[in-house]
């Protein structure tokens, strides 16, 4: 019996590495690899070993036939990667995933072999001092390199006072497997060859200057610390929020107050469609027991016991066939006991973009969800009827509506403007990137000002993550960004261009000391 992976993979390709077979794909150095949102087991190769599932940093690998209620789909989903016909369900028209997406395999699908390091570093190498700013995915993947390919010390430098990043405060409570590759990262923090300060802000404590010339290389790995704007009135009122916030509340982050978030609305507007919309729609409406036995913070249990929402809608500028989330994430919506999915049926487009979609399209999900002309004049507890999430595509917001507090929103649609009511207002229309004292930066993009990691015009420093790609990909994707850029940085210690550090891990150590007084 083969294995299948499921949704919360991260496509970092540690599967791939220990795969005897190669039958995981698509594999590092494959065309597609990188723009599929999960990897994927060939049933036909797979030899039922489970090195894949041991491996796995997420638990998202499962024996076919020990798959989950909520998980079984990922078998078709698995087979139809490499199998077309595989694809075929009662309501599907044939078309393969590969077909969708245009990631079709080339010929030499089953010939990969397992990546080598191109790196040739000279017997002599000495072992550099390098800082790693930020303790999130970017980061310590860059971290686990050096530490696993070289003899480098590694200075690990956090702003927070807990470890972890994104994983620690940007995934959601009822994602625990995905926040168990932080574990993975974890046992890192206490390596020989690692010193870590929490707690310390580099252009607050010290300057970007100052950690430079204790440090033969500096790896700045910051990621997106805000999020963008709607640009729309009204935008300030009370009970407009950034996601960000949301999640940030959820999870107990330090610098988000336990009272940021109030839910005493029966209808809640999340504009956007990504993952993270999904994410907040989704613990939005759980039944709060279930999340009790997860990681959510205390203060956020407590006030989803008291929430009167009732009804999440998630607003799309876009068709069902551009959502911004992953296919897997939507999967999920539909196995939320006791909440009910609608589909806005408010444009003809709409219900067209759903029946046409193929099995690999994301608009596919959707083609058993009910479709609704929404009365929202409605209040959305007033007929008893159970929580639900609805999906209002083609339809952007102009403006949110209210004197001092949030009451509605106005928005698009497809036969003029309408007031949606509602008391909160969730924007979820991605991250942005914010300036690093002493970095350049790139305000069209968000990101640090750099080539293939190398911070331009900072000679030894570094970026990787967000802050150098901007806020795209998931914790896998990381990676392989990592492996960019401490692969440009070992360039440059070989070639001899790393700025010599005027002080060592003593005169550092003493430094902190007393900036942090």
């Amino acid at each position: 019996m083969a294995f299948a992976i499921t949704q919360t993979c991260c496509s970092d390709a540690t599967c791939v590495s220990v795969c005897p077979v190669n039958c995981i794909h698509p594999a590092p150095g494959e065309r597609a690899f990188g723009s599929t949102e999960m990897l994927h087991i060939d049933p036909k190769s797979c030899i039922d070993c489970g090195a894949c599932a041991d491996a796995c940093p997420v638990d998202a690998v499962f024996p076919v036939d020990r798959l989950p209620a909520t998980q079984r789909e990922y078998a078709r989903i698995n087979a139809a990667y490499f199998d077309p016909g595989e694809a075929k369900s009662p309501e599907d028209d044939g078309t393969s995933e590969q077909e969708l997406t245009g990631l079709v395999p080339g010929p030499n699908l089953h010939a990969w072999s397992r990546p080598a390091f191109d790196r040739v570093l000279p017997s002599d190498f000495g072992a550099l001092r390098v800082a790693v700013v930020g303790t999130g995915p970017a980061g310590m993947y860059a971290a686990e390199d050096l530490l696993l390919h070289t003899r480098a010390e590694v200075t690990l430098i956090d702003r927070l006072p807990a470890a972890g990043g994104l994983v620690r405060y940007g995934v959601a409570p009822d994602h625990p497997s995905t926040k168990k590759v932080g574990e993975t990262f974890s046992r890192f923090h206490t390596h020989p060859r690692v010193r870590m300060y929490l707690g310390l802000d580099v252009g607050h404590h010290l300057t970007a200057e100052e950690l430079a010339a204790h440090h033969d290389a500096v790896i700045y790995a910051v990621g997106a610390a805000t999020d963008r704007r709607l640009g729309i009135p009204g935008e300030a009122l009370t009970g407009c929020l950034s996601a960000t916030t949301f999640v940030a509340w959820y999870n107990a982050h330090p610098e988000v107050a336990p009272d940021a978030v109030g839910l005493s609305a029966e209808r809640v507007v999340v504009v956007g469609n990504g993952n993270v919309a999904l994410d907040v729609a989704r613990i939005l409406v759980t039944e709060p027991e279930t999340l009790a036995g997860t990681g959510i913070a205390g203060h956020a249990l407590a006030e989803l016991r008291r929430s009167k929402v009732r009804e999440v809608v998630v607003l799309g500028r876009r068709g069902p066939q551009d959502a911004a989330c992953t296919r897997s994430e939507l999967l999920a919506l539909n196995h939320l006991p006791g909440v009910d999915l609608v589909v806005d049926d408010h444009d003809p487009r709409v219900g067209t973009a759903i029946d046409a979609a193929g099995p690999g399209d994301k608009a596919a999900v959707l083609r058993g969800v009910a479709r609704e002309s929404v009365d929202w004049s409605l209040s959305p507890g007033a007929d008893g009827r159970r929580r639900r999430i609805v999906f209002r595509f083609l339809s952007a917001p102009v403006a949110v509506c209210g004197r001092e507090d949030t009451g509605a929103v106005r928005v698009t649609g497809g036969t003029g403007e309408l007031e949606i009511p509602a008391g909160l207002v969730l924007r979820a229309i991605g991250y942005r990137g914010v300036p690093q004292p002493g970095l350049p930066f790139d305000e069209a993009t968000g990101t640090v000002s750099n080539e293939h990691g190398r911070v331009n015009g900072r000679p030894g420093t570094y970026v990787v993550g967000w802050s150098k790609r901007g806020p795209s990909g998931g914790i896998g994707a990381n990676r392989a960004c990592a492996a960019e850029t401490v692969g440009s940085l070992l360039a440059d210690a070989v070639a001899g261009a790393l700025p010599a550090p005027a002080g060592g891990p003593k005169e550092f150590r003493r430094l902190v000391r007393r900036r942090r007084r």
